[in-house]
Parts: structure tokens; C-alpha cells; sequence
């Protein structure tokens, strides 16, 4: 059976899981994050098409691969690099650990993952994370900036062998030279822009020792960090006897693939000075002024963290103010897209709903449409509409309170519109 992690605040677990179960699922806590992640006993059709994953309240991810971000260990509001991200499975478990007033940065080289990458963490609706696309071992961060780094980098992927048969065939041992030369370089430049005491957590999806305890050797042999003794993740099968080594290496089962994880912390140096030299991020866009911005939506602006919007070519983005803070003037990167702007009004995405409001502050106006049956959801999903009081504008659209996105309305009728 497949696992998944719940994308929403704690207040909102139950009414998640409770749409789940409506639709049939059932399932566990998993023991080693009890809190977001969760592992199916039951699926009564592909969790894909869930409704559930359909407004972003949850993301399918293989149990081990949630190890990583649960074993760098982040500390609330703190700040951290993901230097390989797509497809924002990890990326996106760290922002929901630092919450909303910490940053995460993901890094992406491939165009294509790119895209996929921002595609899943728009739909999650973590406004504090922030993307760009660079070759991490070239990132022109000063030394000593990051408190906590995420290194997942390519690999042979030996660990995916029950559901990849042919990876051993297409990563032989005569091909993973260049691996092993790559993986090396990104633990150099994670090593350099690491600060002194910071954690930086190395994993890989491969059963290669090459790729992984001869890789933790070297880099601690060669570079300014020494190796951290990981906790044995409960609920799972370790490989080999390495639950008593200070990585871990998972072995495969049928509900999880083989995964290594081994946590680096930077040596303090003698004398520590950070560098301070480069220039605040000054953005390309218009900087708006929330205060002035017309809408013909109920906004709750007061749920995003600590940032500004800013108007690019008509599409209005929210750029963390930690990302501003840390991320140099040479780099482009892209924020979290909320609306667009037209002749000066501002229209939502539907599926932002991180601006809904609590539903209990406008349950009693015509600015929000409760739904108590998933018939009517899916009524709308289709392309049909719901009646309503007439009206125009944006309605905030809940289901039991809890908030799914934007409908249009137009006179009596209320209509999903993904595409603005």
C-alpha cells in the first residue's frame, strides 16, 4: 500500500482526513511522524484522484523518502536549501517543519522538473517556499548562510529496484563514475555555503556504498563536517546491521524503498566571520501595497508569513521576506503565485486558498459557500455550476469549513475556474 503525507495546519488534520474517509480511505499513522504522515490500508480507487490531493491537502510520497526532512531535524522557522528539489517531495515536507514564518529554497537545474516542481508546491499552497533553477554545485551563495541543507542528489537508484527492475541494467557500476564526481561536488558547495554548526542532511535512494557511506567517508575526510548519529527510524527494516552505524541505511521492503540517510554538521572554524557582502535581492517586479489593493474577493492577507507582493507582467507574486533577506541579487527565483491583476483588481487563482478566511469570521455572508456533500464538489469539478444568491465577484468555497479555493460567481451561478 502507498503513503501520503496531510499538507494543512493541525487544526485542519481531522477535517482532511475526514474527506479521505468519506470517499472511502482508510489508514495509519506512521510511527516516525505520526503528526503529517500517514500510510493507506485501504484504496478504493487511485489516492490520485482523491479530492483530497485534488486541493493540494495532501501529496503521495514513499514512506522512506519522508525519512530525509524528518532526520535533518529543522528547528521551527528556520531557514533551509533543498539543493536538488523537483519533484518538491522533500522540499515540500520541510516547509510544512519550519512552518510558515521559516523559508525553504528549492533548487532545480532540468527546466521540466522545474516546472513540476513549482506545479506541486503551488497546489500544496506553501507560500514560504521559493524556487529557482541553477546547478546547486554553482550557487552563488557567500560562504556560511544556510543553517540547514537537504542534499538528495542524483544517484543510481539502486534502492528502486522492486518497482524499477531495469535500474541496475541502466546504472551499472562502469556507468556511476559521473554520479559519484557530481555527488562530490554538491557536498563541497554544501559544505562552503553551510554555517558553522549547521546540519546538512546527504541521502540517496540507492544501495550503492559508493554513492553513500564511501561518499560520507570522503566528505568528511575532505571537506570542514563530521558525521552525526542518526536515530533508527521506527517502523522500518534497516539493511545489513546499520541501525548500530551512525548513517542509516533502509532496506527494501514491499511499502518501502531502499534509502540512505547520513547527517553532516560543519566544524567551527577558529575564526568566524560571515559574509555579509552581497547585495539585497532587489526584484524585477512592481511592489504592491496590500493596503491598496482592490479585489472583489473577502482576502485574508494576515495568512501569509512575512513578505511582499509584487506585480509581474499582470501576475501577482508573494516573495517571503526571509528569501529576500538571504537570496543574492545575481540569482533569479520565483515566489509563490497567488492571482493576477486586471485594470487594477485583483483576482485569486482559484486554487489559492491559503487566502481564504477562517470560515467561522464569514460563514453568515454571501461571500462564502459551505458544501456538506462531496456530490456538490465534484458537481463543480465537472464544469457545472451551484445556485446561489445573485451576486459577483469571488466566493470563498469550504467543504465542512474546511478551505478548498475561489468560485466565480456570476449571478446566480457559482463555477470553479482553475485557469485565470
Amino acid at each position: 500500500m502507498r503513503s501520503f503525507r496531510i499538507v494543512g495546519s493541525e487544526e485542519q488534520i481531522s477535517l482532511i482526513e475526514n474527506l479521505l474517509e468519506i470517499e472511502g480511505f482508510c489508514f495509519q499513522k506512521e510511527e516516525f511522524s505520526p503528526l503529517f504522515c500517514r500510510k493507506l490500508t485501504k484504496e478504493p480507487f487511485a489516492l490520485g484522484n482523491s479530492l483530497a490531493h485534488f486541493f493540494g491537502y495532501i501529496y503521495i510520497q514513499d514512506r522512506s523518502s519522508m525519512l530525509a526532512p524528518v532526520a535533518l531535524d529543522v528547528s521551527p522557522n528556520a531557514c533551509v536549501l533543498d539543493m536538488c528539489a523537483s519533484p518538491g517531495s522533500k522540499t515540500s515536507f520541510l516547509g510544512q517543519l519550519v512552518g510558515k514564518e521559516g523559508f525553504v529554497l528549492g533548487v532545480e537545474a532540468s527546466a521540466d522538473r522545474l516546472a513540476t516542481l513549482r506545479s506541486n508546491l503551488r497546489n500544496l499552497n506553501l507560500s514560504h517556499i521559493a524556487t529557482t533553477k541553477a546547478q546547486a554545485q554553482m550557487l552563488p551563495f557567500p560562504a556560511d548562510t544556510w543553517e540547514y541543507i537537504q542534499l538528495d542528489p542524483p544517484c543510481s537508484g539502486w534502492g528502486t529496484l522492486e518497482k524499477n527492475p531495469s535500474v541496475t541494467n541502466l546504472w551499472t557500476k562502469e556507468k556511476i563514475t559521473p554520479l559519484i564526481t557530481l555527488q562530490r561536488e554538491l557536498l563541497t558547495k554544501a559544505a562552503e555555503i553551510l554555517k558553522p554548526n549547521g546540519i546538512m542532511l546527504y541521502s540517496t535512494c540507492t544501495t550503492n556504498e559508493e554513492e553513500n557511506d564511501e561518499q560520507v567517508a570522503w566528505a568528511c575526510a575532505n571537506l570542514p563536517l563530521e558525521q552525526v548519529r542518526l536515530a533508527t527510524p521506527k517502523g522500518f527494516t534497516i539493511a545489513d546491521g546499520k541501525d548500530t552505524a551512525e548513517s542509516v541505511s533502509i532496506a527494501t521492503s514491499p511499502d518501502a524503498q531502499g534509502f540512505f540517510l547520513a547527517a553532516l554538521k560543519k566544524k567551527e572554524p577558529e575564526y568566524f566571520e560571515p559574509d555579509f557582502s552581497h547585495k539585497e535581492f532587489m526584484p524585477v517586479g512592481n511592489k504592491l501595497k496590500i493596503e491598496k489593493l482592490v479585489s472583489n474577493a473577502n482576502i485574508a492577507w494576515k495568512n501569509l508569513p512575512a513578505g511582499d507582493l509584487y506585480d509581474f507582467q499582470g501576475r501577482v507574486f508573494f516573495l517571503p521576506q526571509k528569501a529576500l533577506e538571504i537570496i543574492p541579487q545575481e540569482m533569479k527565483w520565483q515566489g509563490f503565485p497567488l492571482g493576477r491583476l486586471a485594470q487594477n483588481i485583483f483576482r485569486p487563482d482559484s486554487t489559492a486558498r491559503i487566502l481564504l478566511p477562517d470560515y467561522n469570521d464569514i460563514k453568515n455572508t454571501p461571500h462564502a459557500y459551505n458544501i456538506e456533500d462531496i456530490a456538490d464538489i465534484k458537481i463543480l469539478l465537472s464544469g457545472r455550476a451551484l445556485s446561489a444568491p445573485k451576486g459577483k465577484g469571488f466566493v470563498a468555497l469550504y467543504f465542512n469549513s474546511l478551505p478548498l479555493g475561489w468560485l466565480t460567481q456570476k449571478g446566480t451561478r457559482l463555477l470553479w475556474n482553475e485557469k485565470r
